[in-house]
């Protein structure tokens, strides 16, 4: 029998079970099958046991084992090696005041979950720890890149897990895994103190979840206002708790789209989950129109991937000077050495340019909400791919071994070409991440594959009490689909 983190907190509360039987659980789990899933890379028993014997915190997870990603989740003395073998021996010197959040909500941290090279692919194979595989299928991947993390839930080794999303690193991997994946709105959950402006603010820190009770209350446990954050978003008047469990009053209007933003292909089965949420959502009452947001895809993604090139220029100067030395090729994956290499050449103005189309985007985005209420599209175009499915062509990878004999702009032109097939699989979450829109992913759908595809919700700014309500409507009409559904107390 599987439980959510709140059925988990409630046994603590009422005695039934014990933090350190809940500690000793989760390790039973993960040593059974974390061999062959390898979704927890590192893991602090000793340290978690200790930590269970301690009063606990009167927050609302009091007890409840979690893991943290081991990318952009700093905790004091553990390893933050955002899975790049020049970080390998790298450990955080403080704790983040996201960690710090979580930990006040009184998750007990048990470990840490895989991530690809920086968080830039949408599945999860670092050199440095190898590939972590899905609990449905283990040929194929969890997705990325919070893929760890949706490996250790989707499994049942832990109630949730936390992850973050920076082109939808949470709802990708909630698609391929059958989860639910909340993007909060940008601001609504800053990190700081040292990593605020995470790719220029589309990288949102949150969780991977199995119930959306469990979503809405870490969602209250977690939103703040930090003063210094450049990014913020007022707290929500009442709590999202609350707000979960209130009757959709009004019919709703919701926009929907089975079409790739950038014009790629978009298999039957995306158009078939969406189609089944039109259906459902119709025999609700609610107004369901084709329609979306008037956004250039193309172009919002070329500005991603520019920004995303002239952020780890930066990162890899600060390393270098951390390092005492140059960084080479033989220090990073490939993917990796070809976006710095490109944004090496990319110049103030560039990056200016590209968020004047972020904002611009923005803008056109929330003109939308203006006559609906929700947007509705697949979360990725496909189900997950195999484990060792080729994604870039052996001819594109012979032109990244030689990147630096290309200018900017075929640098630039270089880095669409080599995600063209991962952008395939997942065109979809990008846009939400750069308006700064929160966005939701479902588990509604099984392909004949027997593997799950997500349905995502979009709505305005600050609104993500649309999005759990919502979420809770599909949950109380048994529309969500795990592989370990949860028993709820």
């Amino acid at each position: 029998m599987a439980y959510d983190a709140t059925s988990l907190a409630k046994l603590v509360q009422e005695k039934q079970a014990s933090p350190t039987e809940l500690i000793a659980a989760t390790i039973k789990k993960i040593d059974a099958q974390n061999p062959a899933l390898n979704a927890v890379v590192h893991r602090r028993d000793a340290k978690v046991f200790a930590e269970a014997l301690q009063p606990l915190t009167n927050g609302p997870f009091a007890g409840v084992p979690l893991l943290l990603k081991i990318l952009g989740q700093a905790l004091a003395g553990e390893p933050d090696t955002a899975g790049s073998p020049l970080l390998k021996d790298a450990v955080a010197t403080q704790t983040d005041n996201f960690v710090a959040a979580l930990q006040r909500a009184g998750f007990l941290i048990v470990g840490q979950t895989n991530a690809p090279e920086f968080g830039f692919k949408n599945i999860t194979d670092p050199d440095l720890y190898g590939p972590t595989r899905n609990a449905w299928n283990r040929d194929y991947s969890p997705g990325g890149s919070s893929g760890g993390a949706a490996s250790a839930v989707a499994a049942d080794l832990v109630p949730l897990a936390a992850g973050n999303d920076g082109g939808g690193s949470i709802r990708i991997p909630a698609s391929f895994s059958g989860l639910i994946g909340l993007k909060p709105t940008r601001g609504r959950v800053p990190v700081g103190p040292t990593a605020w402006r995470g790719w220029q603010g589309a990288s949102i820190n949150f969780a991977l979840t199995r119930s959306m009770r469990d979503t809405a209350t870490l969602l209250d446990a977690l939103q703040t206002v930090q003063p210094a954050a450049p990014f913020q978003t007022p707290l929500n008047p009442t709590s999202f708790s609350t707000e979960l469990h209130r009757p959709i009053t009004k019919p709703l209007k919701i926009g929907y789209t089975t079409a790739s933003p950038v014009g790629t292909p978009v298999s039957d089965d995306a158009v078939n989950a969406v189609m089944a949420a039109v259906v459902f959502l119709e025999a609700q009452g609610f107004q369901v129109t084709e329609a979306a947001p008037k956004t250039d895809g193309t172009a919002l993604m070329k500005a991603y991937y520019l920004m995303n090139g002239g952020e780890t220029a930066a990162m890899f100067a600060d390393l270098e000077q951390a390092l005492g030395r140059a960084v080479t090729k033989d220090d990073m994956q490939l993917t990796t050495w070809t976006i710095y290499q490109a944004g090496r050449l990319v110049t103030a103005a560039d990056s200016s340019r590209s968020l004047a189309v972020w904002d611009a985007a923005s803008y056109q985005a929330d003109q939308f909400y203006d006559n609906y209420d929700l947007f509705l599209s697949p979360t990725t175009a496909f189900t997950a791919p195999t484990v060792d499915q080729e994604l870039i062509t052996p001819e594109t990878m012979a032109k990244m071994a030689h990147v630096t004999d290309l200018n900017k702009q075929e640098r630039l032109d270089l880095i669409w070409e080599f995600f063209e097939r991962s952008l395939t699989l997942s065109p979809f979450t990008q846009q939400a991440n750069l308006t700064g829109q929160p966005a939701i992913s479902l588990p509604t759908y099984v392909a004949d594959n027997g593997l799950p595809l997500g349905i995502e919700f979009t709505a305005r700014k600050g609104h993500e009490a649309q999005l759990l309500q919502i979420g809770q409507l599909f949950e109380d009409h048994h529309q969500l689909k795990f592989l370990h559904p949860t028993e709820q107390l």
